[in-house]
């Protein structure tokens, strides 16, 4: 039997996947990322012959190594694997599998726990951004368990409070990286914008959707994915993402009028399946346009006059609220409530040669 490799299967957020020590990973990209291939059992639509959940979702890698940058605890890889096609990409950040992170780091020795919650500060290496995690380590342990409850996952666990700072423009360099509020592609206003995710803002009912449609519905839809993939890759270079053909951003997600007294709701695309809700950064980025007036969001958009705001992104699992400061219609830092649990601990395999 070949040898196994330590791993952690974890659930951050909305979201699951395998975090890795970097150390237990071949430094070489190209052999980690088959690596990684084959241990989620891809490309096959079921990964029957991996540990991946045949969704984007469940299909994810978080890869966690002591910082070597000053102010921070660890850093943090994020590496989206795909199901269908032989593709591991760092393209895109995940803030869901960074809310497991932050436990990782403290159960692993990385971080040491200080009192009741421990403060994890984590270099996001993807985007070169960094995210402050509290942690809940009652008695100086890590603890799943607590009252916090999040759309989109059963049942309440311990909150791990996320933090991002500096987020604007770090995948695009530019908050609106076209230098324009609205952009037109295929005759359809967009609002293309980079707040720690790339994203692509568009009206549900510039195609003649209400913008409740269940997940299902729209993935069945193959005239209007067909296109929202036609003005995703060509808001690709616009966004200076390049050819985006084989990348996982920029994210596509259509607005509408929040119907649960919310801020405003969406179904985002991630790129070529409908969303069970939204990332965790996808959702700072729709909050900042619809704070922000002339974009495509905003006139759709249920926004308070006070400084912070809760934001609640409407998805079709639920909500995500995002706190938000601000001054003016600019946004200054978000944080979110999300939650994590650790699943599986041991070693995984990959194929034998």
């Amino acid at each position: 039997m070949s040898n196994g490799i330590p791993c952690v299967w974890m659930r951050g957020g909305t979201s699951k996947g395998g975090i890795f020590n970097a150390s237990d990973l071949p430094s070489d990209e190209t052999t980690r990322d088959q690596l990684l291939l084959e241990i989620m059992g891809s490309p096959d639509n079921r990964q029957i012959d991996g540990m991946g959940g045949s969704d984007p979702l469940t299909s994810k890698v978080g890869v966690v190594k002591k910082s070597s940058h000053p102010d921070c605890d660890v850093d943090y890889l994020f590496l989206q694997v795909f199901i269908d096609q032989a593709i591991v990409t760092d393209a895109q950040n995940c803030g869901n599998i960074l809310a497991a992170v932050g436990p990782y780091a403290v159960e692993k020795g990385l971080v040491k726990a200080t009192g009741n919650m421990t403060t994890v500060t984590v270099f996001m290496e993807n985007t070169s951004q960094i995210a402050v995690l509290q942690v809940q380590t009652p008695n100086g342990k890590v603890t799943y368990q607590g009252d916090a409850q999040i759309d989109g996952v059963p049942g309440k666990s311990a909150p791990v409070i996320c933090e991002f700072k500096e987020t604007a423009g770090s995948t695009c360099g530019a908050l609106y990286p076209s230098g324009n509020l609205r952009d037109s592609i295929d005759g359809v206003d967009v609002t293309l914008i980079d707040n720690g995710m790339p994203v692509v803002v568009l009206n549900a009912s510039d195609f003649g959707l209400n913008g409740t449609e269940s997940r299902i519905e729209l993935d069945n839809n193959t005239e209007l994915k067909r296109r929202l993939e036609s003005i995703r890759l060509q808001a690709g270079p616009i966004m200076n993402l390049g050819d985006v053909t084989e990348k996982s951003v920029p994210k596509m997600s259509l607005v509408s009028v929040a119907t649960k007294g919310g801020c405003i709701s969406t179904r985002t695309f991630i790129p070529h399946r409908c969303h069970a809700s939204i990332g965790v950064l996808g959702a700072v980025s729709v909050a900042t346009a619809a704070i922000t007036e002339d974009t495509v969001a905003h006139p759709l958009a249920n926004v308070s006059e006070r400084a912070e705001k809760m934001l609640a992104i409407e998805h079709p699992t639920g909500e995500i609220t995002v706190v938000a400061n601000t001054k003016g219609d600019q946004l200054i830092s978000a944080a979110l409530l999300r939650t994590a649990r650790k699943l599986f601990e041991g070693s995984v395999f990959p194929l034998e040669k």
